[in-house]
């Protein structure tokens, strides 16, 4: 499942897993082997079962190389990902009571930003690939945002998390993580010396009580976990919406919607096509077929969603009931609304300056990127009528102001002094 033929066709790859049952036995890296649950209703027990599903991979770890390429994706980190019970509620808590405090009205007022900041970029250009120079980097300027760092920090975030997900050899990767690692660092001291109304101010104030290390970690997971599928939403439906006519006219008022090019997307192309990491806690026999304890089994939400074909926009939930793009039971998504705020904002901003917007390529001969975990386009290349500052009526340039200029809040929300 890492190699260049799973790119090209996963679903054709799913059709074939089948065949096996609804579990399958994959490799999602050389020499790293796993169970593979391809059956909707498989994929719901295991999410809701977490008596006998932990997500704990720290007996599973030894069994693989160090150095392998899903480690990154799969070593156990004291996160909300990687733990159970008690420890996965309170770290769940920070998360989802710290995103609640984001202003949606604000939210969109940062990601319509920095829209206008990156369409301004190649907008006179006539000429651009929306992934690398739109989908990509968009979402790290919010993190940014959003954690608290001025907007001049916005590069060094985006130059890491870039380094450490194409980094072109173990030497580049390092650095990368490296710059990562200090960028968090700075970004914890600062908010330790003044806090602000930001989501790293709010983490550590929480009444859980996160320490230092898990500080980190749960920073570290939301911005690494909430980039790579934002830009894939981004970059798959922006796919869709510029390569079908019926999408097509929508920048001109047609009758599908960026949310229906997003749906489309989280049925049949999800932006994470294969995770939520599961280790049995005993030799379990499930649909089937025997999987020993510990060994690493993973949910194909995008082989699930089209157990039964490919969804069709006018019949949202015909595959058997809600898609499982977000995942499901106690491990879902914390912050879906967010990320679905963040990529509608983002398409329906660059749709809007750009109106006659088209691709390249045909969409079958789109590139896509080799891995297991995700569904990501290498590239978008896209053409448009190119923009100008100087040119009559609103342009990006002149749009209103940033949310950098605009005054921050006076003192940040923070829990009552007598919950912490």
């Amino acid at each position: 499942m890492y190699g260049p033929d799973f790119a090209a066709d996963p679903h054709g790859i799913y059709a074939e897993l089948r065949r096996q049952g609804p579990v399958a036995q994959v490799e999602i890296a050389p020499g790293v082997p796993a169970m593979l649950v391809t059956d909707y209703r498989a994929a719901l027990e295991l999410l809701h079962d977490d008596a006998t599903w932990s997500k704990d991979s720290r007996a599973w770890m030894p069994t693989v190389r160090p150095d392998s390429q899903v480690m990154p994706m799969l070593a156990w980190r004291p996160n909300v990902f990687f733990s159970d019970g008690e420890a996965h509620d309170r770290y769940r808590k920070v998360i989802t009571d710290s995103f609640a405090l984001l202003e949606p009205y604000e939210l969109r007022g940062y990601v319509q930003g920095a829209a206008d900041t990156l369409i301004s970029r190649f907008g006179a250009e006539g000429r651009a690939d929306l992934i690398t120079q739109y989908a990509r980097v968009l979402p790290l300027m919010i993190f940014n945002r959003v954690f608290g760092l001025p907007d001049s920090y916005s590069d060094r975030l985006i130059s890491a998390l870039a380094g450490m997900l194409e980094g072109r050899s173990p030497e580049e990767a390092a650095k990368a993580n490296e710059d990562f690692t200090r960028y968090v660092m700075e970004l914890i001291a600062a908010k330790k010396e003044h806090r602000g109304p930001d989501l790293t101010s709010w983490f550590m104030d929480h009444p859980a009580g996160l320490t230092d290390e898990e500080l980190i970690h749960q920073i570290v997971l939301t911005m690494g976990a909430g980039h790579e599928p934002t830009t894939n939403l981004i970059g798959n439906a922006l796919a869709r919406m510029l390569s079908d006519d019926r999408y097509y006219s929508t920048l001109s008022g047609g009758a599908l919607t960026v949310r229906d090019a997003i749906n489309d997307v989280l049925w049949n192309d999800p932006p994470l096509g294969n995770y939520s990491a599961h280790f049995p806690r005993r030799d379990v026999f499930f649909h089937g077929t025997w999987i020993r304890a510990g060994q690493l089994t993973m949910v194909s939400y995008a082989a699930a969603n089209a157990q039964f074909g490919t969804v069709p926009l006018e019949q949202p939930g015909a595959g058997g009931g809600a898609h499982l793009s977000w995942a499901a039971g106690p491990h879902a998504c914390p912050v879906r609304t967010t990320a679905l705020l963040i990529a509608t904002t983002a398409i329906e901003r660059l749709t809007a300056w750009l109106s006659d917007i088209e691709l390249t390529v045909p969409f079958d001969q789109l590139e896509w990127r080799v891995g297991a975990f995700h569904r990501a386009l290498a590239a978008l290349p896209a053409r448009f009528t190119p923009l100008t500052p100087d040119q009559a009526g609103a342009t990006p340039w002149d749009s209103s102001p940033s949310p950098s200029t605009r005054p921050a809040p006076t003192s940040p929300v923070r829990p009552p002094a007598s919950a912490r």
